[in-house]
């Protein structure tokens, strides 16, 4: 669609759920919008509702305002980024329900983007196992046997995963990072009825976290399509799923320290480079295990916090594992002299945000706003406008 689309074509063409989107894309409420463009927040409700349509004068505003373009009001022909299950985010205590909505709508802007695409360039097909878990009974050894399922479906074999995020991509998994000004939600995954999504936080810049973080999110995927977001038994079923898809009780167990001695760290150390996931993970594994009993673990844990190690582990990788099937498709797009900024513009997805989805690696992020995500995780940036600019 074209990006120079005239406020009266996109009143015309107008979507409520459009406007829904550049919304919460800009982390306002209703009220936030209504007093932005003096308007009531009842008359937004009922543009996004689609109960009544704005004037084009309106669609100029809201345009200004959010910082898109008319044609983003537009409807689509066809809603394929929809979420067919809800997003399961790590914490809904802790993460305000405006940062979760922008998340949801930057992940719909994702697939937007792969669904444009895919016009011009052949993706995998989706390739997931679901197999449903009890999300009642704790007990159970539903996650792991998935885990199991789906490592030998997927053919990993014997010994680590490797790359993680590829052997999803390979199964019609888009993998992308949120941009920076998001970081104040951790890592999530969402069924859409293109493909399913898993978004990962620009700030955890770790090898061995980030491997972890998309192990769980696989978790969510196979096993709670239809399962409540966010609470304790779910979130605890998708780590044990990533336990025993990075670290196989039947493998990693024999190798596992019993004790906490010198001796010990140095065969820790060993097995993080071997089997790509953290120190820490590893003496959780071997406590879940009964490898380790639980005085030994406290002790080890005590350790960690001592030297620092419990959010900056020591690790040779520094480079984190990329996602290449959105970047990739651009690359090839390119080439055959396609412009990125057309790209987007077909998307209707605003330039900086149309990178930041197709990059491999996470957008520069400032130290002041690195500062701002750690301390108040509540914290809600437009991802509509760069950096450091103002309403």
């Amino acid at each position: 669609m074209n990006a120079s689309m005239s406020a009266a074509d996109a009143a015309a063409l107008f979507d409520g759920a459009r406007l829904t989107l550049a919304r919460q894309l800009a982390g306002k409420r209703k009220s936030d919008l209504a007093g932005l463009i003096r308007k009531s927040p009842t008359a937004v409700a009922a543009w996004e509702s689609g109960n009544k349509r704005p004037t084009a004068s309106t669609v100029a505003e809201l345009s200004l305002g959010l910082g898109v373009d008319p044609a983003f009001f537009a409807v689509a022909h066809k809603d394929v980024s929809s979420l067919t299950s809800p997003p399961h985010f790590r914490s809904l205590r802790s993460t305000s329900q405006l940062a979760r909505d922008q998340a949801q709508a930057y992940g719909q802007l994702a697939v937007d983007i792969a669904t444009g695409l895919e016009r011009h360039v052949e993706f995998p097909d989706v390739d997931i196992q679901r197999l449903a878990v009890d999300v009642d009974d704790i007990e159970n050894d539903g996650p792991e046997e998935a885990a199991r399922q789906v490592r030998e479906s997927w053919g990993l074999g014997v010994g680590p995963a490797g790359h993680l995020v590829r052997e999803l991509e390979n199964h019609g998994v888009l993998v992308v990072f949120s941009p920076p000004q998001a970081a104040a939600v951790d890592a999530y995954s969402f069924d859409s009825r293109l493909r399913p999504v898993v978004v990962l936080n620009p700030l955890k810049r770790d090898y061995y976290r980030q491997r972890f973080d998309v192990a769980h999110e696989l978790g969510h995927l196979v096993m709670h399509a239809d399962a409540e977001p966010g609470g304790r038994i779910v979130e605890t079923q998708a780590h044990r799923f990533a336990g025993e898809l990075l670290m196989p009780a039947e493998e990693i167990a024999p190798m596992l320290p019993r004790s906490i001695n010198s001796s010990s760290w140095t065969s820790l150390a060993r097995l993080k480079e071997q089997w790509g996931v953290s120190m820490q993970a590893l003496l959780f594994r071997a406590r879940e295990l009964g490898v380790m009993g639980d005085v030994s673990y406290r002790n080890a844990m005590t350790t960690v916090a001592a030297r620092g190690w419990r959010r900056a582990e020591p690790g040779q990788i520094q480079v984190l594992e990329q996602p290449s099937l959105l970047p990739r498709a651009l690359e090839l797009l390119e080439g055959e002299g396609v412009d990125a900024g057309l790209l987007a513009a077909q998307c209707r997805v605003p330039i900086e945000l149309f990178r930041s989805a197709t990059s491999r690696s996470p957008l520069a992020t400032s130290n002041a706003l690195r500062s701002d995500a750690d301390e108040d995780r509540r914290r809600v940036v437009s991802l509509l406008r760069p950096e450091g600019s103002s309403d």
